[in-house]
């Protein structure tokens, strides 16, 4: 079996340490929080694409779990050193969502700047779908379209931001409904300014 290039290898150790990242995290983390209600008691949620767990840092406080799926061996092992200090129950997968079985439902699905990484995500939509429990949420953020200069370098991406309305309608085929997508943060680069947008929506 072919061996999943770890594009995040080089960045684990540095990826907090750059403050556009981790502001526009904070944003999306506070948009998230205004938009949806968790009960600290009950709801599990599935933070995809999670990374070093910044946008799990920030939702961790008003959840009982938190499962975390990421395909980066080295992404998730600087999101396993802050387990104890996360205040929830924390699981941590390692594995590709499109290719491989959950057994378990969750309640919210959150995201934060991974969709752009996969590449049929009509498909990764109806994967959610099926994921969540009856009533569960979605907080998708991710960029809005751009003209491919936000990477610099080869990281798996598949999609150079996203079209709102394109990226809404693929939420809607998959069942979604009282959808609302809205530009939450803006990452600012050297050589540019990117919008980043939150999509939420729930499971009839």
């Amino acid at each position: 079996m072919q061996t999943k290039t770890d594009y995040f290898h080089a960045k684990s150790k540095i990826y907090e340490t750059e403050a556009t990242r981790t502001n526009n995290v904070k944003n999306i983390g506070e948009a998230i929080l205004e938009r949806l209600t968790y009960d600290k008691a009950t709801t599990h949620v599935m933070d995809f694409g999670s990374g070093t767990g910044l946008l799990t840092e920030q939702i961790a406080p008003y959840v009982r779990k938190i499962t975390t799926i990421d395909t980066s061996p080295s992404m998730n092992e600087t999101l396993r050193a802050k387990e104890k200090q996360l205040g929830c129950e924390l699981s941590m997968l390692e594995l590709d969502v499109m290719s491989n079985e959950l057994n378990e439902t969750f309640d919210s699905i959150i995201s934060s700047m991974t969709i752009h990484h996969i590449e049929d995500v009509q498909a990764l939509f109806h994967t959610f779908y099926r994921l969540l429990h009856s009533k569960g949420t979605i907080a998708l953020a991710d960029l809005d379209k751009e003209d491919g200069t936000f990477h610099k370098e080869d990281m798996g991406v598949f999609h150079f931001g996203f079209d709102q309305e394109e990226f809404a309608m693929w939420a809607q085929k998959a069942g979604f409904e009282d959808v609302t997508i809205e530009i939450v943060s803006t990452a600012k680069k050297p050589y540019g300014e990117y919008p980043i947008f939150l999509l939420t929506g729930r499971k009839s």
